[in-house]
C-alpha cells in the first residue's frame, strides 16, 4: 500500500490528517438541535486544523455525516446479531467506543499508525470508554504486520466485525484485494465499509486536487460491489449515501432531485458519482 509523502505547505500532510477533517464534521453535527448523533469529543479531536480543512475542502459534510450515522446503526444491529468484537482498522479519531450504547464487557480494538494513536491517547486520557477498548499501533500497509495483528486481535472471538470507515478510497486496488483476502478468516463474520464508484473517485479527485495532494483518492471500482463479490464477500445490506442523506434531512437542495431518481446498480455503478455503506459477509 503506497503512501504519499508529507508536504509542509498543505493542511493534509498525509492520510492520517483526514481524521481531523471527519472529526470536525462530527463536531458540527453534534451541536445541531436535530443532531443525528452526539459526539462530545469531536471538537477536541478536530482542533483548529480540522476546521481549517473543512473550510478549504469541498462541502461534503452531508455525505460524511450520513456515513457516520449509517455505520452507527450497523454497529448496533450487528451486536444485536451476536457480534462479539469490533476491529476498527485505520480507526483514526473515531469515538464510537465513547459515545455508542455498547455493552460494558464488549471488546473493541482500534488499529492505526503509532503517531496518530499516541496523539489520540493523549487527547482522550481523561475519558472512559463505554466498553473494553484497546489500541494497537500497526502499519496496515505491511502485510506481515497486518496479519500478525489480525491473528492476535481475533484470539478468543467467534463472530467479529471488521470496520474500515474512510480507508479503502486511499488504497490501490491491489491493496484492497489483498486486504479482502486477509480478512477471510473464520473468526470474522462481517466486514463494514464505505466504497465509491469510479465516477465519485474522479469527481472528488478533481474537487480536492490541491488540498488532497498528499492523500490522493486511488480506489473506486466501476463494478462496485461485484469487486468484493469476486473476492469472496457477499453483501448483507447496502445503503447508498445519497439516499441516506436525503432520508436523514442532510442533503443540500441541489442534490435532492438526484436522490429521488433510481440508484445505480451497486454491482455496476460505472462512472456515476455514487457511494454506499455496505456490510459484507464471507
Amino acid at each position: 500500500m503506497t503512501r504519499p509523502e508529507a508536504g509542509a505547505d498543505t493542511l493534509i500532510a498525509n492520510v492520517s490528517d483526514t481524521a481531523r477533517w471527519i472529526a470536525a464534521y462530527r463536531a458540527t453535527e453534534s451541536v445541531r438541535p436535530d443532531a443525528l448523533f452526539h459526539d462530545h469529543l469531536a471538537e477536541r479531536l478536530a482542533g483548529e486544523r480540522g476546521h481549517a480543512i473543512v473550510a478549504a475542502a469541498p462541502r461534503v459534510s452531508w455525505a460524511l455525516v450520513a456515513r457516520t450515522k449509517l455505520i452507527d446503526d450497523i454497529v448496533a444491529k450487528t451486536i444485536g446479531e451476536g457480534c462479539d468484537r469490533v476491529l476498527n482498522l485505520a480507526a483514526g479519531l473515531d469515538t464510537r467506543p465513547y459515545r455508542l450504547d455498547l455493552p460494558p464487557d464488549f471488546t473493541w480494538i482500534e488499529a492505526d499508525l503509532p503517531a496518530l494513536l499516541a496523539e489520540k491517547e493523549q487527547l482522550l486520557a481523561d475519558q472512559t470508554p463505554r466498553c473494553q477498548l484497546s489500541r494497537r499501533a500497526v502499519d496496515l500497509a505491511d502485510p506481515a504486520a497486518r496479519d500478525e495483528f489480525l491473528t492476535e486481535a481475533l484470539e478468543g472471538t467467534h463472530k467479529a466485525m471488521v470496520l474500515t470507515e474512510g480507508l479503502l478510497m486511499y488504497l490501490e486496488p491491489d491493496d484492497v484485494a489483498a486486504l479482502a483476502r486477509a480478512l477471510r478468516r473464520p473468526e470474522i463474520a462481517w466486514w463494514v465499509l464505505e466504497f465509491w464508484g469510479a465516477g465519485l473517485k474522479k469527481w472528488m479527485g478533481r474537487k480536492t486536487r490541491g488540498i488532497m495532494a498528499n492523500a490522493p483518492f486511488r480506489f473506486g471500482p466501476e463494478n462496485g460491489l461485484a469487486y468484493f463479490e469476486d473476492l469472496g464477500w457477499n453483501p448483507v445490506e447496502t445503503e447508498p449515501i445519497l439516499q441516506a442523506a436525503y432520508r436523514f434531512g442532510r442533503l443540500p437542495f441541489p442534490y435532492r432531485f438526484a436522490a429521488c431518481m433510481p440508484a445505480p446498480d451497486p454491482r455496476n455503478p460505472g462512472n456515476k458519482r455514487w457511494s454506499a455503506v455496505t456490510r459484507l459477509a464471507p
